[in-house]
Parts: C-alpha cells; sequence; structure tokens
C-alpha cells in the first residue's frame, strides 16, 4: 500500500512473476503500464543475484524511459556500488539529457567501476557538455576508468580530447587503457589523431611479449582509410622492421594505388617477414600491382622470388599462371617447389596443362609429387 496515495503497490507481485516463464511477458507489459509507480521495485530487483531477474528489470527500465529518470538518479547517488553501475548502463541506454547532472556527479565519485560505468553512459547520451568531465577521467588512477573515459570521447570528435588522449595512447602504463586510446581515436577521425596513432607504431610496448596487442591500433589506422596512406608510406621507411611490416600490412588494407610503388620496393627488403608482408598486401590491389610483383620474379635472391610467387598465385588473372611458370625451372630448387604449389593455388584451370610434364617426370618424385597435388588443387 501506498499510504501517500491510498493505492496498493502491485509492482512487487508482477515483479516475481519475471522469473516464471510461462508469465513472465504479462508480468512485464503490467510493469511497463504501471509506469513510475514499477520503478522503485524494478531498481530493487536490480541487486538481485538472478542475473536473468536483473537483465529483465534493466530491460523493463530502459522502455520506461524518461519517465524512470527520478528514481535511477537518486539510485545513482545513494544505492549499493552494484546497484549504481547497473543504473549508469541503463541511463546509458535510455539516453536522455535529463541524466547528465546525476552521471556528471557519478563521473566524479567514490567508485571505480561507477566512474567507468557513467563515463560510457555520457558517451551514449552524446551531449558535448560531457567532454571535460571525459578528459578529466583520463588522468584517473584506474585503469578501468581510463579507458572506459578514453572510449567515450572517440565519437565526440571533439579537438579538446586530441592532446590528452594522445598522451594516453603514448605513455599509459597499461596495454589496456592505451588499446582504448586508439579505439577512442580511431572513432574521433581527427585528422591531427593519425601521427600519434602512427608514432604509437614505434613504440616496443604494443608487440614485445604480448600477442595481439597492437591489434586495436592497427585497426584504429585502417579506419583513417586513405586519409593516412601518406603517413604510412612513410612508415615504410622506419627502422624498426616490425613498424615497416604493420605499415605495409595496413596500406594493404586500405587498397589506396598510391602504395602500390612504395610497397613494390619494400618487397625487398632485408628482413623477410617485411618482404612477405608487402607482397602479400600487394595482392589486394589484383592487376595493378602485377608489374611490380613480376619485377620481384627476376631478383637474385630466392626469398624474394618465392614470395612473389605466393602473392601473385593469389590474383585472378590469366597471365599469373605464365609469370608463375616461368620459375618452375628456376636454379633455385626453393623456387621451383613454390611454382609448383603457387600454380596450384590458382585454381586456374590452364595450371594443370603446364603441370602435367613435372608431374610425368618421375625422376624427380619429390617435384612430381607436388605437381600432382597440385593439379588436384586445381581440379577441386
Amino acid at each position: 500500500m501506498d499510504w501517500l496515495t491510498g493505492k496498493k503497490d502491485e509492482s512487487h507481485k508482477w515483479i516475481q512473476q519475471l522469473s516464471d516463464p510461462s508469465r513472465r511477458n504479462a508480468a512485464a507489459n503490467e510493469l511497463l503500464r504501471l509506469g513510475p509507480a514499477a520503478v522503485s521495485g524494478l531498481i530493487e530487483t536490480l541487486n538481485q543475484r538472478d542475473e536473468s531477474m536483473r537483465t529483465l528489470a534493466a530491460q523493463i527500465l530502459t522502455r520506461l524511459g524518461p519517465s524512470a529518470l527520478p528514481a535511477l538518479t537518486q539510485a545513482l547517488a545513494s544505492a549499493h556500488p552494484l546497484v549504481r553501475g547497473r543504473v549508469t548502463e541503463i541511463l546509458g541506454e535510455i539516453r536522455h539529457p535529463g541524466a547528465l547532472p546525476a552521471l556528471t556527479q557519478a563521473a566524479r565519485g567514490e567508485y571505480y567501476t561507477v566512474r567507468a560505468g557513467a563515463a560510457t553512459a555520457l558517451a551514449k547520451i552524446a551531449d558535448a557538455t560531457a567532454v571535460p568531465v571525459l578528459i578529466e577521467l583520463l588522468g584517473d588512477g584506474e585503469p578501468a576508468v581510463r579507458a572506459a573515459a578514453a572510449r567515450a570521447l572517440g565519437p565526440f570528435g571533439d579537438e579538446r580530447c586530441l592532446i590528452r588522449l594522445s598522451d594516453v595512447l603514448l605513455e599509459d602504463h597499461e596495454i589496456e587503457v592505451r588499446q582504448a586510446a586508439a579505439e577512442g581515436l580511431g572513432e574521433s577521425q581527427l585528422a591531427g589523431a593519425m601521427p600519434y596513432l602512427v608514432e604509437a607504431l614505434q613504440d616496443s610496448f604494443w608487440w614485445y611479449e604480448r600477442d595481439n596487442a597492437a591489434r586495436p591500433l592497427l585497426e584504429a589506422i585502417e579506419k583513417f582509410g586513405p586519409r593516412i596512406v601518406d603517413i604510412l608510406v612513410g612508415a615504410l621507411s622506419n627502422k624498426e622492421r616490425t613498424v615497416r611490416k604493420n605499415a605495409a600490412v595496413l596500406l594493404g588494407r586500405i587498397g589506396d594505388a598510391r602504395a602500390i610503388e612504395p610497397l613494390g620496393m619494400m618487397v625487398y627488403d632485408l628482413h623477410d617477414e617485411v618482404g612477405v608482408a608487402a607482397a602479400q598486401a600487394l595482392t589486394s590491389f589484383g592487376a595493378a600491382a602485377l608489374d611490380v610483383l613480376s619485377e620481384a620474379l627476376a631478383h637474385p635472391e630466392a626469398a624474394v622470388r618465392m614470395n612473389a610467387l605466393e602473392a601473385l598465385s593469389k590474383i585472378e588473372e590469366d597471365e599469373v599462371v605464365d609469370l608463375i611458370a616461368e620459375l618452375l625451372h628456376d636454379a633455385d630448387r626453393r623456387v621451383q617447389k613454390q611454382a609448383v604449389e603457387s600454380l596450384g593455388n590458382t585454381r586456374n584451370p590452364r595450371a594443370i596443362k603446364l603441370l602435367e610434364p613435372v608431374a610425368a617426370d618421375r625422376s624427380d618424385r619429390e617435384l612430381s609429387l607436388l605437381a600432382r597435388e597440385a593439379s588436384r588443387r586445381v581440379n577441386m
């Protein structure tokens, strides 16, 4: 009973029925009908151990939208920290500007999980007045808060965040926070972010004894597309081979024709991993890359010729088959074997006729077996 209105509080009855799959839809509809009268009980449910009940309560509160804001913002200031964190998620989904003052206060509050949740919610509401407090959170003592703030700033594309985000990208002592800064800068699409992102490639912090840690950084750079090509081409001459390799990979993914000639030069890099990356990157350009790859087939280094052969096999052009076939009788046996493998990888029917003499020559059983297997791949 609500003693102020004299009306019986029905919300708890319907909330209890949310746990019954056969009554769940009806109970949810009744709670939505009750509107603000159901909000208090639903907020209490956010503290239950049953995750499914918490999820249902959060979904209903989100659908209630602005009518739930008064109680939600009050809970954000006074409820258990776990509940406050869940309230930030709901307010982020409601996306109503009326929640901004409460979320801003929560972003400066005592509990780091709530601060992180508030940062994410502020990004979803997408009101630029939140930018200063998000920049402030980049200096928070907790990595989770710094990471949340870094990601939250990205969608705003606000120049005010550029320097602070780049500082986090290049200097934070936690890789997870640097990754978040990369994501934020990539999302921002600020032209000024591009040099910082490519500069970050030079820091071994991203890859030394870490698996795939640099992936968010590479993805952030790729988001800039053709706009960042000139900077990446410059990175191809970096003294650090990992930088050259990653720059080559990214140029291949972006696929801007301006990169073909510089990548063609990188096929001859003294470090094989860079040459491989450059050759593979060129495959994304298709026929436009045939000239630079065919030139590499005449290089005195066998590794360069092999890399070019493998790359050519991935370009679906008829003349590729003839280019590869020229190296079936190369002076280096490794190159011969790669030529056979590459002909099979083309999956071009014309390769079968070129492989037949090699397959028929039983005096070289190794090459004969490789040629027969390559022919089978073509026919698959």
